[in-house]
C-alpha cells in the first residue's frame, strides 16, 4: 500500500508540474515549481496547494455580482469628469483600475501612528449613519482596543458598523475581539470561521487592503494596520515610519466600492441600497480615482501599476517601499526609466522585519544602481509606507509593495492623485524622509558575508514571495 501511496503522490506532482508551467507567471516561476514537485513531491505536493496559484477566478464572478455598484459609481464619475485636462493622462490607470478618473477630492496625507489614528477614530466618532472598517491587521492591543472601543461606542449609538480582516494577517486575533463587537451590534466577518469554495482568505491569496470609510464621505487608506508597533512601540522596530491618506470627495465612493466586493465575496450580502453613493465634493477640486489589484483581474494589474507609473515619468519617479522583490517586467521597466534620465528614487528600510525579502532585494539593487537609480536606506526606525511620486503631478498612496506577492497574490488598492498640490505635498514628505536615510553605495560583493550569500539564495525564492 505504501508504494501504491507514493505512485499516486508522484502521479499528482506531475499533474501539478504541468499546471505550473501552464500558468505560471513567468519561466523561472514555472521551472521551480516543476523541479520542486516532481523530486520532492512528498513537500511539493502540500505546498503547492496553498502557495502554487497566482490567479483567483473567483472574485471576477463577486465583482460580475456587484455590477449595480459599479454602474452606479460609474455614472457617478461621469458627472465628476475633470473640466480641465490634468498633466497626466488619467486614461491608463482607469483602464487598469476599471474606474474614472473624477474631480471634486481632498487629500490629506498622514504620515505616523498617532496623526493617522487619531483622524481615524475622530471620524468614527462623528459618524452618523455607518462606518466601514477593513485592515489586514488588527491586534488585541492598546491601538486594536481603541479601535474595538469606537466602533462599539459608534454602534450603540445607532451607526451601523461593519468590519472585517484577513484571516492570515489578523491570525492572532482572538474570537472573544469578534464577540465583544458582535454582542455590541458590530457587523463582522471572522474569515477564520469561513469554509468552502468561496473562501478567499487563504494561505496565498490575502487581503492586504485597508480601508475604513465614515458616512460615504470621508475614507482613509494606506500603509497602517491597527497595532501598537505603527505607533512606534514596539521596541524591536522603534520608531515606525509610515504613510496614510485621508480622502474626501468622489474617490470615496470608488474605494467604498472596493470595500463593498470584499464585503459582498465573503458575505453574499449586497450593500449597494444601504450606502451613500454620492459624496460631498471637496473644494480642493482635486482629480484621483482608485486603482484596486488582485489576483482575481484578468491582467497583472499589480504589476502594470508601477510599469505605468514609470512609464509616465518624465523627470522623476520617487518610490517607497518596504519590500523590494520585483519581477522582470517591473526591473527593466525601472532600469529603462533610469537610462532615458529620469531620476529614478528608491526608499527602503535598512531595519529588517522580514529577513527574506529583506535579503533578497540586495541580489537586485546592483542591477538598478548600475544604470542610476539611486536606492536610499531609511535608518531610523522601520519605514513601511507605500507611496509613488512621479514628477510634478501625480501622487500615490495605499497598500501595494514593490513586491511579487502585493503584484499578483495580495488584494491591493492605491488612491491616485493628479494634481500638483498632492505631489508638493508627497514630495515635502520623501524630502524629510531622506534626510534621515542613506544613499546605498556598496555593491553585493562588499556587503557582510551574510548579506553575499543570503541575497542570491532569497532571490531563488522571489517568483514565490
Amino acid at each position: 500500500m505504501v508504494w501504491l501511496a507514493l505512485f499516486f503522490l508522484e502521479v499528482v506532482a506531475i499533474y501539478f508540474a504541468w499546471r505550473s508551467i501552464q500558468t505560471a507567471r513567468t519561466p523561472q516561476g514555472a521551472v521551480g515549481w516543476a523541479v520542486f514537485l516532481v523530486t520532492a513531491p512528498y513537500l511539493g505536493v502540500p505546498l503547492y496547494l496553498f502557495l502554487g496559484h497566482h490567479k483567483f477566478r473567483g472574485y471576477e464572478i463577486s465583482r460580475r455580482d456587484s455590477e449595480r455598484v459599479v454602474e452606479a459609481v460609474a455614472d457617478y464619475g461621469k458627472r465628476h469628469k475633470p473640466l480641465q485636462k490634468t498633466e497626466k493622462d488619467t486614461t491608463l490607470f482607469e483602464r487598469l483600475g476599471d474606474l474614472p478618473g473624477v474631480s471634486g477630492n481632498g487629500l490629506k496625507v498622514l504620515i505616523d501612528g498617532d496623526e493617522a489614528f487619531g483622524q481615524i477614530f475622530e471620524a468614527i466618532d462623528q459618524a452618523s449613519t455607518y462606518v466601514l472598517v477593513q485592515s489586514y491587521i488588527v491586534n488585541n492591543d492598546g491601538v486594536g482596543r481603541q479601535l474595538a472601543s469606537r466602533m462599539i461606542a459608534a454602534s450603540k449609538r445607532g451607526v451601523i458598523v461593519r468590519f472585517m480582516v484577513d484571516a492570515i494577517g489578523s491570525k492572532d486575533l482572538p474570537e472573544k475581539y469578534f464577540d465583544e463587537l458582535r454582542n455590541a451590534g458590530v457587523q463582522c466577518v471572522d474569515p477564520k470561521s469561513m469554509r468552502g469554495p468561496k473562501n478567499r482568505f487563504q494561505l496565498n491569496f490575502r487581503n492586504h487592503r485597508k480601508t475604513i470609510v465614515i458616512d460615504g464621505n470621508v475614507a482613509f487608506t494606506g500603509g497602517l494596520n491597527f497595532g501598537d508597533e505603527y505607533k512606534g512601540l514596539d521596541p524591536r522596530f522603534g520608531q515606525w515610519r509610515d504613510t496614510h491618506a485621508r480622502l474626501t470627495g468622489p474617490v470615496v465612493s470608488q474605494l467604498q466600492l472596493v470595500f463593498s466586493e470584499d464585503w459582498h465575496w465573503a458575505t453574499d450580502e449586497l450593500l449597494i441600497d444601504e450606502l451613500n453613493w454620492d459624496a460631498n465634493l471637496d473644494p480642493a477640486d482635486m482629480t484621483a480615482l482608485v486603482v484596486a489589484t488582485g489576483p482575481g483581474d484578468e491582467l497583472d494589474s499589480g504589476a502594470l501599476f508601477f510599469i505605468s507609473c514609470l512609464a509616465e515619468a518624465r523627470e522623476r519617479i520617487w518610490i517607497a517601499s518596504p519590500y523590494f522583490v520585483p519581477d522582470i517586467d517591473v526591473l527593466s521597466a525601472m532600469k529603462l526609466t533610469a537610462l532615458r534620465g529620469v531620476d529614478v528614487r528608491l526608499l527602503v528600510p535598512e531595519v529588517i522585519d522580514h529577513k527574506i525579502p529583506w535579503l533578497a532585494a540586495f541580489a537586485y539593487f546592483d542591477e538598478i544602481r548600475d544604470v542610476g537609480v539611486k536606492v536610499m536606506r531609511y535608518n531610523e526606525g522601520f519605514m513601511h509606507q507605500k507611496v509613488v511620486l512621479v514628477d510634478d503631478a501625480l501622487a500615490a498612496v495605499g497598500t501595494t509593495n514593490l513586491d511579487n506577492r502585493s503584484f499578483r497574490l495580495n488584494f491591493e488598492a492605491m488612491a491616485v492623485f493628479f494634481d500638483r498640490r498632492a505631489a508638493n505635498e508627497v514630495q515635502d514628505m520623501l524630502e524629510a524622509d531622506f534626510a534621515r536615510s542613506f544613499q546605498l553605495s556598496k555593491s553585493l560583493n562588499e556587503q557582510p558575508l551574510k548579506i553575499r550569500v543570503g541575497a542570491p539564495l532569497s532571490r531563488l525564492l522571489s517568483p514565490l514571495l
